[in-house]
C-alpha cells in the first residue's frame, strides 16, 4: 500500500510531484502512478477515445490493472460492444462493471419516469456518482482521461489532484493532449473505438442524454443538450 494518500497530500507535495511529472511524458506519469499506488489505483473508464489511449498504455505498464466501468444501464449498444472488443484485445486487464443500486424500474417508481429529462443531476447522482463512490472504497487513487482542452471546468486539472468528492487522489495523464493527438494515437496503433465517434459524437455518455454535435459546436455540446449549464455528470465536480 502507498505510504501517502488524500489526507497526507499537501498542496506543496502535490506541486512538487506535478512539477517533476511535467518533465516526462504520458507513459512516465502512468508508470509513476502504478509504481506509487500499485493495486490501490483504479482506472475509472468511460470507454471514450481518451480511454482507448490510456488502456493501451496501461496494458504496457500493468497488464492486470483494475479498470471499472460505471454501467448506468442507459449506455449506447455501441459502448457495450466496444467493451467486449477491449476485453478480447487486452484479456489480462481486470475490467469490472459497477451498477447503480436502483434498477431503472426502481428509479422510475421512486422518482418518476425518465428522471434524466427532469432532474439530470439527480439521475447522475444515482447512476454514476454513488456507484463511483462504492467502486473507490479502499482505493487510494483513481485515474481519469481528462484533458484540459475539453472544457473550462477541466482547464486547470493537474497530473495529480486531490479529489475532495471521493476523498482520494485523481491521476490524469492526458491533461496536455489535444484531440488530434488522441486520434493520431488510435489510428497509428489501430485501437478499437466507439463507432459513434464516426457519427459526430465526440463525447459519449448515456444514450438519452447524448446527441451528435453540429459542425462548429463544442465537443461536449451533445452532452445533456437542452439542460443549460450542465456539462458534467458530477464525477469531476468539487464536493
Amino acid at each position: 500500500m502507498s505510504n501517502w494518500n488524500y489526507r497526507t497530500a499537501s498542496d506543496e507535495r502535490l506541486a512538487v510531484i506535478n512539477q517533476e511529472l511535467g518533465k516526462g511524458d504520458t507513459l512516465d506519469v502512468i508508470k509513476w502512478a502504478y509504481q506509487t499506488f500499485q493495486d490501490d489505483l483504479v482506472y475509472s473508464c468511460s470507454f471514450g477515445a481518451e480511454a482507448m489511449v490510456l488502456i493501451d498504455m496501461i496494458s504496457d505498464v500493468k497488464k492486470d490493472a483494475r479498470i471499472v466501468f460505471l454501467d448506468t444501464h442507459l449506455h449506447f449498444q455501441q459502448t457495450y460492444d466496444l467493451i467486449e472488443r477491449v476485453r478480447e484485445r487486452y484479456p489480462f486487464l481486470n475490467i469490472s462493471v459497477r451498477e447503480p443500486e436502483l434498477t431503472l424500474a426502481e428509479q422510475a417508481a421512486a422518482h418518476g419516469d425518465e428522471l434524466w429529462l427532469r432532474q439530470p443531476d439527480l439521475c447522475c447522482q444515482i447512476r454514476k456518482v454513488e456507484p463511483m463512490d462504492q467502486a473507490l472504497r479502499g482505493a487510494v487513487a483513481w485515474m481519469s482521461g481528462l484533458r484540459r482542452e475539453q472544457s473550462p471546468t477541466r482547464a486547470q486539472v493537474q497530473f495529480v489532484n486531490r479529489d475532495e468528492k471521493f476523498e482520494s487522489l485523481k491521476i490524469c495523464p492526458l491533461i496536455h493532449w489535444k484531440s488530434e493527438e488522441v486520434w493520431q494515437y488510435i489510428r497509428i496503433f489501430e485501437l478499437p473505438y466507439n463507432t459513434l465517434h464516426d457519427q459526430n459524437y465526440p463525447s459519449i455518455g448515456c444514450a438519452p442524454c447524448t446527441r451528435a454535435v453540429a459542425p462548429g459546436e463544442d465537443s461536449r455540446a451533445g452532452r445533456w443538450a437542452g439542460h443549460s449549464g450542465k456539462t458534467e455528470c458530477g464525477l469531476h465536480l468539487a464536493k
